[in-house]
């Protein structure tokens, strides 16, 4: 059995002071490690998190998502982690499917295992709206990475060392999801698929995937390709 302790989750944090503390402490309840990266938030999230058992780091600028992903994985390496879980502050993800997705990973001897919330045994309310923009984002994913995955935008993720050891984000926004097909295709990394749950509250309805953001990933993730 996979000690907990090994296990760190990481929270990227923008201004989720009305919700990130009962995300951690959910969390925390499993036993996991927790690293909080608070990307320059203007609210009260940091005093929310106060006296909780926790790594707490801070980007003096807001840089974005992926940017924070990469914060907390560098530090999780340090401390020595076996496993990485991206993990949203929104409240949307359930911790108890890490678990499941750790035994998954290595009955699979696989490094990555992405969350899906729309195969078989998944459980979401995710509205129709929403559903049209993730599945135009998983074909955004497929074009650059070839990779097709049920749930490309998911962003409960269980990384193997040897995978980040491999991955580095610099996508710091919106097309980081991509990138990290792309690296998973170019380093030939072995993946795999899990179902969990997606719970949408009315605040985490208003975050997120939208129509719109297909074209500024695509925008984004070219420039990757011109400049990188």
């Amino acid at each position: 059995m996979t000690d907990t302790k090994s296990i760190f989750v990481i929270i990227p944090c923008y201004n989720e002071g009305s919700v990130i503390r009962q995300t951690v402490e959910e969390v925390l309840a499993k036993g996991y490690r927790v690293v909080i990266v608070d990307d320059c938030s203007r609210d009260n999230s940091r005093k929310q998190l106060s006296g909780l058992p926790l790594y707490y780091l801070r980007h003096r600028v807001n840089l974005g998502q992926g940017a924070a992903l990469q914060t907390g994985i560098d530090f999780s390496k340090k401390k020595g982690a076996k496993y990485f879980v991206t993990f949203d502050a929104d409240g949307q993800h359930d911790c108890n499917d890490i678990a499941g997705m750790v035994e998954f990973l290595e009955q699979e001897n696989a490094d990555i295992v992405f969350g899906s919330r729309f195969l078989p045994g998944a459980k979401t309310n995710v509205s129709r709206s929403r559903s049209v923009a993730l599945n135009l984002g998983r074909y955004i994913n497929y074009f650059f990475s070839g990779i097709l995955l049920s749930d490309s935008f998911n962003g409960l993720r269980l990384f193997s060392r040897q995978a980040v050891e491999k991955i580095k984000i610099t996508e710091n926004r919106m097309a980081h999801p991509v990138e990290i097909l792309m690296l998973t295709a170019a380093n030939k990394i072995k993946y795999a698929e899990y179902p969990v749950a997606i719970h949408y509250s009315d605040y985490s309805k208003g975050k997120g995937l939208k129509n719109k953001d297909g074209i500024k990933i695509l925008f984004e993730i070219f420039l990757h390709k011109i400049f990188r």
